[in-house]
């Protein structure tokens, strides 16, 4: 008999499974291939990947014996060893064969979990495959977007005060020692969270929400896009190439934009945090309002941190707003919104300085390059960190509306290079 533990882990791996169908539900073979692009997978070949990832390091790393649903799954699908121009190309699965193996390994995987109570690699390796799947997931919204595809079927309860407005201001967090990243004894913690150390921090005064539509507009407006002052190098060699002059799926309306979502044209929401922006137009705006990024610590302790005596708490919190998980009160995730919601909202879930939406809505880039902690190991996916350090990506911290709550928390680092705004991306800034 499976162990308590054991029986949760098979239906969230179901779950999962569930809302990848959905995620490449309703979308036509042609669809599912998509055109050859440097941000984007093949559907197809992404589907599949997620099922090889829980086969290979799940059920072939616990069982070398363990046979794989379908041969050659390794030429296919190890994102380690097939160069990303071939996947368009490859003698993949049609449609019907992938949910076949997808179906297939989600059988497996149940059926091992079905044997007996888990030991802690066994624990870890379930994990790590379920959490992988919930970061395709998230990639697959983005890549709906991205191609002009229909939003996906995941609407669900969401935030009641979708339309609560702006949310203003600083607020003040005091300096101090504060332990940045995971703790040991974390249900499960990714590699380049371990382990929390200690970190000196400044006091810093940081927004109570992301920037807005609206304010980025002025920006816009002031000519941001075109005073060279205003960016970087790096920033205007990007901005030269890519021709930009506003937010990627901003449109002009007469006086007035509008914004794509997914395959449709709607109202920009003036108190919606400003999305899809890369750090190089975050950075910009930053120069342009006399602000900066906050670093991914100052982030955290924003976020985690609890104040005493003038001075921050030597504790920290696992989310902004205490211990129990997410809900549509206290976050904006899991995809059921389908986007964004006014910054304003969720005030349940404000951190312990009156940070709001530090989790959820959108992610928000730091200051800061992904680099290893101190005494960095790569755990069983070595490809995970490890190979995007060194300066090529920046931090982003606190997940978007399409992450998923069991992802999202106070230590969670994603990274990208500076130059994609095809993520849910947004930022909040800090006084200089």
């Amino acid at each position: 008999m499976a162990d308590a533990e054991a029986e949760k882990l098979a239906g969230l791996l179901a779950e999962a499974h569930a809302r990848t169908l959905a995620l490449i539900g309703g979308l036509s073979d042609v669809q599912l291939m998509g055109p050859r692009l440097d941000i984007v997978n093949p559907f197809r070949w992404e589907a599949g990947h997620v099922a090889w990832f829980h086969e290979y390091f799940a059920l072939r790393g616990l069982d070398p014996a363990h046979r794989p649903a379908i041969a050659g799954a390794d030429a296919l699908y190890n994102s380690s060893t097939v160069p990303h121009d071939t996947r368009w190309i490859l003698p993949l699965p049609d449609r019907n064969g992938t949910v076949a193996y997808m179906t297939r390994v989600l059988d497996a995987m149940r059926a091992w979990l079905a044997q007996g109570p888990l030991d802690d690699r066994a624990r870890y390796l379930f994990r790590l495959t379920l959490m992988h799947e919930d970061m395709h997931g998230e990639a697959f919204t983005y890549m709906r977007q991205t191609l002009t595809y229909p939003a996906p079927a995941t609407a669900g309860r969401t935030p009641e005060n979708a339309e609560a407005g702006p949310h203003s201001g600083d607020v003040a967090v005091p300096g101090g020692i504060f332990r940045l990243g995971s703790e040991p004894g974390t249900l499960f913690v990714f590699d380049n969270e371990k382990w929390a150390h200690e970190v000196w921090i400044e006091p810093f005064r940081i927004a109570r929400a992301p920037v807005t539509n609206a304010e980025f507009l002025v920006f816009v407006a002031d000519n941001g896009y075109r005073r060279r002052e205003l960016w970087s190098e790096a920033g205007w060699a990007w901005r030269t190439l890519a021709i930009a002059e506003h937010p990627i799926y901003w449109t002009r309306d007469g006086d007035g934009w509008r914004v794509r979502v997914f395959d449709r044209e709607a109202e920009l929401r003036p108190h919606r945090p400003v999305c899809h922006v890369n750090w190089h137009e975050a950075e910009a705006y930053c120069r342009w309002a006399n602000r900066r990024l906050p670093t991914e610590a100052e982030w955290e302790a924003a976020a985690a941190g609890t104040p005493v005596g003038g001075t921050l708490a030597p504790g920290k919190r696992k989310y902004p707003w205490g211990k129990a998980g997410p809900n549509p009160a206290r976050a904006n995730l899991d995809g059921y919104a389908l986007g964004p919601v006014d910054v304003a909202a969720c005030p349940a879930g404000d951190s312990a300085f009156g940070c709001r939406q530090m989790i959820g809505n959108v992610w928000e880039w730091t200051a800061s390059d992904f680099e290893p902690y101190p005494g960095f190991l790569p755990d069983v996916y070595a490809d995970y960190s490890q190979p995007w350090f060194g300066g090529t990506h920046k931090v982003l911290r606190g997940g978007a509306w399409a992450t998923r709550g069991r992802l999202a928390n106070c230590a969670y680092r994603n990274f990208f290079v500076p130059e994609r705004r095809d993520v849910f991306a947004g930022f909040r800034t800090c006084a200089l």
